[in-house]
């Protein structure tokens, strides 16, 4: 693993498991966004991204570099790729933070001996896991030195620029860019994520964690064009807020209560009907309309005391009646060979999920209503942000997807 002593690959000091050992506790920090800076002029002599990867003799390691490494997102994708046997750390950036020891934000990491700076790293990709708007604005940049950008936020998720002021309050100050971004769940784009890493200029946005648990919960229904009406039902764990201070945050706030917010406006919807209606594009109906219930979803997310995970109730009245073992038949279809998709038979916890890169299903009829419940699970830090992060990687470099994600999930 090249991770832990981490610099551009013109500078000599990367530990592997081959060589030194790695940083330890009590160590001095390990300088990647200072080494950044010195490899500023540097770059242009070693070709970024995933072409230049692939063009290698021997491929390598890939560099990857985090802008937004403070935050609850950035914090997990460091601890996920510091496992990651392929990737090198190349630069951690935070906004106002000058060489500052990565324990001032994730203590729990302060063995790594890494750094936070405000340098802008050069590697072959780039994470940035920024407030909305904020990665628009720095995406020319990354992208003109080759580098494949990667999106936690929401900057590069829907497709239309005009629906960036309606749900986000600001204008896309780069759409060309925007027009040439895949929309990042590996499970639905993997095909078109490959092809954008052959491009000059891969931008990948990835999901966010309500759409991520919906969508995949959702898509074989969708596909086949079964969803007459929908309302989602959906619960967070408080990490889904941000790491930003909020009164409504606090502990005493939190704690043995649950409540409802974001009504009939939550920004995920957007993102949750863009790609539904996609997916009754690419069925057997062909057409974007397939799915009445889709056009305008319903939507209802609620905050609930506990620091990580998502649940999703899919509440589906279907075009037509449906049987347990047709839904059975397109689950298992669909996602019979995908690796962080398990189809269950029972409701599933987020519990099954906590710390790993699963998304967990569970879809019955009601012989009843005719009406078809729909449940997700994922770990709103792992499959709804950094760990989906590492596996669009994963696409975009050629790896298997699972490299990196390995891990069971946590227990209890």
């Amino acid at each position: 693993m090249t991770a832990t002593r981490s610099t551009p690959d013109n500078i000599s000091t990367a530990t592997s498991s081959e060589g030194s050992a790695p940083a330890t506790a009590g160590s001095e920090p390990t300088s990647v966004g200072g080494a950044s800076k010195a490899a500023s002029n540097a770059g242009s002599e070693r070709a970024l991204g995933p072409r230049a990867y692939r063009a290698r003799s021997a491929g390598g390691t890939i560099t990857v570099g985090i802008i937004g490494a403070t935050g609850y997102a950035g914090g997990e994708l460091v601890r996920l790729l510091l496992h990651h046997p392929n990737v090198r750390l190349a630069g951690l950036h935070g906004r106002n933070r000058d060489n500052q020891p990565i324990a001032a934000s994730h203590p729990h990491l302060s063995a790594t001996g890494l750094v936070i700076d405000q340098a802008i790293p050069q590697a072959d990709a780039i994470f940035t896991a920024l407030p909305h708007g904020l990665a628009a604005g720095m995406a020319a940049e990354i992208v003109a030195q080759g580098s494949a950008l990667l999106d936690i936020g929401p900057d590069f998720r829907l497709h239309d620029p005009a629906d960036y002021p309606l749900w986000y309050k600001f204008d896309h100050p780069a759409p060309e860019l925007l027009a040439q971004a895949v929309y990042g769940l590996p499970e639905l784009h993997r095909d078109e994520m490959r092809a954008a890493a052959d491009r000059q200029t891969t931008v990948i946005g990835l999901p966010g964690c309500y759409p991520t648990a919906t969508i995949l919960t959702l898509a074989p229904l969708a596909r086949a064009g079964l969803i007459g009406d929908l309302a989602v039902d959906a619960k967070s764990g408080v990490s889904g807020a941000g790491r930003e201070p909020k009164a409504d945050l606090l502990f005493s706030e939190v704690n043995e209560s649950v409540k409802a917010y974001g009504l009939f406006n939550h920004r995920h919807t957007a993102e949750m009907e863009q790609e539904l209606q996609a997916q009754g594009e690419r069925g057997p109906v062909g057409r974007r309309d397939a799915n009445p219930g889709v056009a305008m979803v319903d939507f209802l997310p609620h905050l609930m005391p506990m620091t990580r995970g998502i649940l999703t109730s899919c509440h589906v009245r279907p075009t037509r009646p449906v049987t347990q073992a047709e839904l059975d038949a397109l689950y298992s279809e669909a996602y019979g060979n995908e690796p962080f998709v398990q189809v269950v038979a029972d409701p599933p916890s987020t519990k099954h999920v906590f710390g790993s890169n699963v998304c967990r299903i569970c879809v019955k009829v009601d012989p009843r209503s005719g009406r078809v419940l729909a449940l997700g699970v994922i770990d709103n830090l792992v499959k709804g942000a950094a760990g989906q992060a590492v596996q669009a990687l994963n696409v975009l470099f050629g790896l298997p997807e699972t490299t990196g994600l390995e891990q069971f999930p946590i227990a209890p």
